[in-house]
């Protein structure tokens, strides 16, 4: 059964190419993304993890730790990191869990419990390592993207969710389709109209069960 939202995180000892880890405690009180590759020096992954560093300010802003997962070893990471900083033009801050016995890829069910990396193998053989994991401070999945090895990753739909979450982390709140930080949030229903007014303002009643409110700041 894989990871669903609100499972807690698989928790576990790794060594990343910034030194020994341990998952729920690197976290700490910090929410995380967890994004996995399935192989170093590629050039979809090697574009991201170089989007990754760009956004540097952007996880601090959002109280967020980052951390990449690749299917090799931390010899392998620290050389590919020198690629991505030069491609990307900045530092790469983040760790790389190397993860050459697959057992975080096994653990967040990227791959299958009887998956091995055959000799020569390459990154079609762990194509389905390619997630994102956003997970609040308490270890808990709160929510999951799988991409194809032909598509990279949206960052800015990552952070836009990472607000989304953010925002609506233990509130009685929603965010609409296409939601941007600052416009309207959805009232849940589990607050009356009265209760509602009193909490977050005015609303703007769309349908007796759509009803809309100012972004609380």
């Amino acid at each position: 059964m894989g990871l669903r939202i609100n499972d807690t995180v698989p928790n576990f000892t790794a060594q990343t190419d910034q030194g020994e880890i341990t998952f729920h405690d690197w976290i700490g009180d910090s929410w995380a993304i967890l994004f996995s590759h399935p192989k170093d020096f590629t050039p979809v992954c090697t574009t991201e993890f170089g989007a990754v560093a760009q956004l540097s300010d952007e996880w601090a802003a959002r109280g967020t730790k980052v951390i990449g997962v690749s299917v090799d070893g931390v010899e392998e990471h620290k050389g590919w990191k020198k690629d991505i900083e030069s491609f990307a033009g900045t530092t790469a801050g983040f760790p790389i869990i190397a993860d050459s016995d697959l057992a975080v890829s096994k653990a967040f069910d990227m791959l299958p419990a009887d998956a091995y990396m055959p000799d020569g193998r390459t990154p079609a053989h762990s194509a389905t390592v390619r997630s994102v994991f956003i997970i609040s401070p308490d270890k808990k999945v709160q929510l999951t993207m799988t991409y194809p090895m032909s598509v990279g990753r949206n960052f800015a739909e990552i952070l836009r969710a990472l607000d989304a979450l953010q925002k609506t982390f233990g509130a009685p709140l929603a965010t609409p389709a296409n939601w941007q930080t600052g416009q309207d949030v959805v009232v849940a229903l589990s607050l009356d109209n009265a209760a509602a007014e009193a909490k977050y303002g005015k609303l703007d009643i769309k349908l007796p069960y759509l009803r809309m409110a100012k972004d609380p700041k």
